[in-house]
C-alpha cells in the first residue's frame, strides 16, 4: 500500500519532497560527507529513486542550489516595488534578505558556504546564482541615484556600491550566526544607518577627499 501511494505522487512533488530533505543533509553534513541513503530516508523514498528523479548526488545538489537562487531572487525582486522611495526599495530588499536567511538557514548554508570544495559544474552554477542577485541588488542601487538631489552616477559607480553592499550582506550571514536572537529587521536597519547616506551620496556625485595637511 505505501509503495503504491508513493507512485502516485505527481513527480514535480516528489522531486520538491526531494530538494527539501536534501537541503536538510547537505547543510548538516556538507557536500561530500552526505549520503544520499540519508536523503532517501529522510524523504521517505528508495535510493534508486532519488537517482531516478535527480540523476547522481551532484544533480541534487544543483538542483537544490537552482530552486534556493530562484526563491532568494524572487524575494529580492518582489521587495524592489516601485512605488517606494529609493531608501525604502533599498531597506525592502534588505530585508526581504535577511529574513530569506533567517528563515532559511539551511539554503542559505548550502548557497553560501559550499562553493569552492565543490566540482567545475556546481562553481559554475553558484556563479550564475551570484550574477543573478548581484542584477537584482544592483537595480536596487541604481534606482538609489534617482534621488532629487542631483544626477545619477554612471553604472560603473552603482556597480561598486553593489558589490559593497552584497559583500556587507553576505559577512553579516556570518555574523548572524553568532547571534541568533538579532531580528531581521534589526539588522536591516543597523545595515541601512551605516550605508544608506553614504551611498545615496556618492551616488548623486558628493565625494570624499584626502584633507590636505595644515601647511
Amino acid at each position: 500500500m505505501t509503495d503504491i501511494r508513493r507512485r502516485r505522487v505527481p513527480r514535480p512533488v516528489r522531486e520538491q519532497q526531494i530538494i527539501d530533505a536534501a537541503i536538510r543533509v547537505f547543510a548538516r553534513r556538507g557536500y561530500h560527507a552526505a549520503s544520499v541513503d540519508e536523503i532517501a530516508e529522510l524523504a521517505g523514498i528508495s535510493k534508486p529513486m532519488v537517482y531516478l528523479y535527480l540523476d547522481s548526488k551532484e544533480g541534487l545538489f544543483l538542483a537544490c542550489l537552482r530552486r534556493e537562487a530562484e526563491r532568494l531572487v524572487a524575494v529580492l525582486r518582489a521587495a524592489a516595488s516601485p512605488a517606494h522611495t529609493p531608501e525604502l526599495r533599498l531597506r525592502a530588499g534588505l530585508l526581504a534578505f535577511f529574513t530569506f536567511v533567517t528563515e532559511h538557514r539551511d539554503s542559505w548554508v548550502v548557497l553560501h558556504r559550499q562553493a569552492a570544495e565543490l566540482s567545475p559544474a556546481i562553481a559554475a552554477e553558484l556563479v550564475r546564482t551570484r550574477r543573478a542577485v548581484m542584477t537584482e541588488v544592483f537595480g536596487l542601487v541604481r534606482a538609489g541615484g534617482t534621488v532629487d538631489t542631483g544626477p545619477a552616477r554612471p553604472d560603473d559607480e552603482a556597480g561598486f556600491v553593489t558589490y559593497a553592499l552584497v559583500g556587507a550582506a553576505d559577512s553579516l550571514t556570518d555574523w548572524m550566526t553568532l547571534h541568533p536572537g538579532e531580528p531581521p529587521e534589526r539588522i536591516t536597519l543597523r545595515l541601512m544607518n551605516m550605508v544608506w547616506v553614504g551611498m545615496r551620496n556618492a551616488l548623486v556625485g558628493e565625494v570624499w577627499t584626502t584633507p590636505a595637511r595644515d601647511s
